[in-house]
């Protein structure tokens, strides 16, 4: 290995420690030629100053929304994907922005209401709680998606929907969807036939299955949802994750074991 004497080259430890990533991904982006540490005699990586500007541009591009095969596409310069995903960025911040705006003034409002010496109503504290809190539990996405829910769901469906949600905790599920996500972002592209992807489909179908209490008719009626959404390039860029995560989590899950 070769460094410049003002050069720093820092190890797998010192890096993931600065730039808040694991050893493990640090490793995956190395498999997946997302970026190449330098090696010691000994075989150890070190990383200067190129790699870590790579790595501040994987760690950026992953917090969009994209997944390791589009982050390479963009690192080799296919920007086209990329400027989809920062202009749907930019619409859901022009959103948001505006739905706090909106909110400032109805607490302002509130206040001033309250210093005269008025009391605030029911209907007042209700507006208040949807304004300033319900928009704030549904991400941009999920809201650009109610089109396509409208469009393949029936009044019924979604009924029943906000009745099985009512059995469990909302954070807890969204965390273990946002865990398989990522799990499976960093498995597209290996074999699906493998262990560590027919386990993914395991887990998958599983969460799918509690969310629509097994129902085939539900289930199929909300993988629609998803499809028109990935088919619309004004979602799909936004979406937590797109059709190379939907056609691997199918094709692995052809390898499940077939039920009694």
């Amino acid at each position: 290995m070769t460094a410049q004497a003002n050069e720093r080259y820092l190890s797998t430890a010192e890096v993931a420690a600065a730039l808040g990533v694991t050893a493990k991904a640090l490793r995956l982006y190395e498999q997946r030629g997302l970026v190449k540490p330098l090696r010691s005699a000994a075989g150890w990586r070190a990383y200067g100053p190129e790699a870590l500007a790579r790595l501040h541009q994987i760690i950026a591009l992953k917090r969009l929304g994209l997944g390791l095969k589009t982050i390479g596409e963009v690192l080799r310069g296919k920007l086209a994907r990329l400027d989809a995903v920062l202009a749907v960025q930019e619409e859901a911040l022009t959103t948001r922005r505006a739905e706090m705006e909106r909110a400032l003034k109805l607490i302002r409002a509130a206040r001033r209401r309250l210093g005269a010496g008025e009391a605030l109503s029911v209907d007042d504290l209700t507006t208040l709680t949807r304004e300033t809190t319900m928009a704030e539990q549904m991400p941009e996405w999920a809201k650009k998606m109610e089109p396509m829910i409208d469009r393949n769901l029936s009044d019924a469906d979604k009924a029943k929907m906000r009745a099985l949600a009512g059995t469990y905790n909302p954070a807890e599920v969204q965390a273990r969807w946002d865990a398989l996500i990522a799990e499976a972002k960093s498995l597209v592209g290996t074999d699906p036939a493998a262990p560590p992807a027919v386990d993914l489909a395991r887990r998958w179908k599983a969460l799918v299955g509690h969310a629509t209490a097994g129902d085939p008719e539900l289930k199929a009626k909300i993988g629609n949802v998803w499809k028109d959404a990935m088919a619309d390039p004004k979602v799909a860029p936004g979406l937590p994750f797109g059709p190379e995560v939907m056609a691997f989590i199918g094709e692995a899950a052809k390898h499940l074991p077939r039920e009694a």
